[in-house]
């Protein structure tokens, strides 16, 4: 048994959303239990319409809600300890539950999932990790939008993070990693991505495989399981990303209702239509995973609808049954115990052979 902690109140519609979101997942996985944080006066009415979350749930009523346009600051100081959003994450820290999700304001939920979980050992930031659709199957991008700029070793945390979490959630043993780049090119980016680069080639992880640098059409290719880079270039690609999903949706919709011959076309071609459409549909990759912290926590997008959000509950479930706190801590003392051997390989003088390749 799991048991999971909800932010009732987070997202652009709240209880309305989430509350049906939890009978949608008990369907589905009847052994999961609830802890639900919320306005006791807008929470308790939508758990009245749904019996079977109200067995499965136990509610907590708050006394403030984070608001989705609340500084990060501000909402630090109003919501701390009283906030849904503050004491869905706490539980978590108390083991109460095992993976705390949320649909409310990104900020105010990596501040209060950073002050209250803190980060992992030998982690400066934690990552927003995403689940992305590509021509093979699917793959990790991070960062995503935590935060901006990152360092040669921030890089490397990223890169053990999303690999981690590529093992628990693809049962890929050795995971294929690259460095989101301006060119594939050792001699090409900034000097950060290269030195990171060549720290990873060095250490040989054994829990991934450095592919190296990818561009940006890699990520959609599939070239690699995971893709990493910093918070800047991450929500730009990950935002650009879902506004081309929109547009060719709207396009095609349009085509489809020009004429009376692409409708009857569309009719033939409709099962092909909804295996695109059930590809592209982002409410089933629909949360971010906030790695590096001494807790899961998964963001849902905040105009996420029912299934959208059950889709972010069971991200997390997935993450909590494949164990991926014990995965990454694994991995980090892996890599710092290989870090000395691969600083001193960097050190050592290039021979005559190599001078000439670069």
């Amino acid at each position: 048994m799991i048991t999971i902690s909800i932010d009732a109140m987070g997202g652009d519609h709240g209880p309305s959303v989430t509350v049906p979101a939890l009978d949608r997942v008990i369907e589905r996985r009847p052994e999961v239990r609830f802890l639900v944080f919320g306005l006791e006066d807008q929470v308790r009415p939508w758990l009245a319409k749904y019996p079977r979350v109200s067995a499965a749930s136990t509610f907590v009523p708050c006394e403030i809600a984070v608001g989705m346009s609340d500084k990060p600051s501000q909402a630090l100081r109003q919501g701390r300890w009283k906030s849904s959003m503050w004491k869905s994450i706490e539980a978590v820290k108390s083991g109460e539950a095992a993976v705390c999700i949320s649909a409310g304001n990104t900020g105010a939920l990596m501040a209060m999932s950073k002050f209250c979980l803190r980060t992992m050992a030998n982690i400066e930031r934690p990552a927003i990790a995403a689940i992305w659709p590509n021509a093979r199957a699917e793959g990790v991008v991070l960062d995503v939008g935590a935060t901006i700029g990152a360092d040669s070793h921030q890089l490397i945390d990223f890169a053990i993070l999303g690999a981690a979490m590529a093992r628990a959630l693809f049962s890929i043993e050795k995971p294929t990693v690259g460095l989101l780049n301006v060119g594939v090119e050792e001699i090409k980016g900034q000097e950060e991505v290269k030195e990171a680069g060549r720290l990873l080639r060095e250490a040989d992880l054994p829990s991934m495989s450095y592919h190296g640098f990818v561009e940006g059409d890699d990520i959609s290719k599939g070239t690699v399981d995971v893709v990493v880079t910093e918070g800047f270039a991450g929500n730009i690609a990950l935002k650009t990303a879902e506004g081309t999903a929109r547009q060719i949706g709207g396009y095609l919709r349009a085509a489809m209702s020009r004429t009376w011959r692409a409708r009857i076309g569309y009719l033939f071609a409709k099962p092909a239509f909804e295996r695109l459409r059930e590809k592209m549909d982002v409410r089933k990759s629909n949360g971010g995973v906030f790695l590096g912290l001494n807790g899961i926590v998964v963001k849902s997008h905040g105009g996420t609808d029912e299934e959208g959000f059950a889709a972010a509950i069971e991200l997390g479930y997935d993450m909590v049954r494949t164990r991926l706190i014990e995965r990454i801590k694994g991995d980090l003392d892996a890599f710092h115990s290989r870090l000395p051997q691969a600083m001193m390989k960097l050190r050592q003088p290039v021979d005559e052979t190599e001078q000439q390749r670069i």
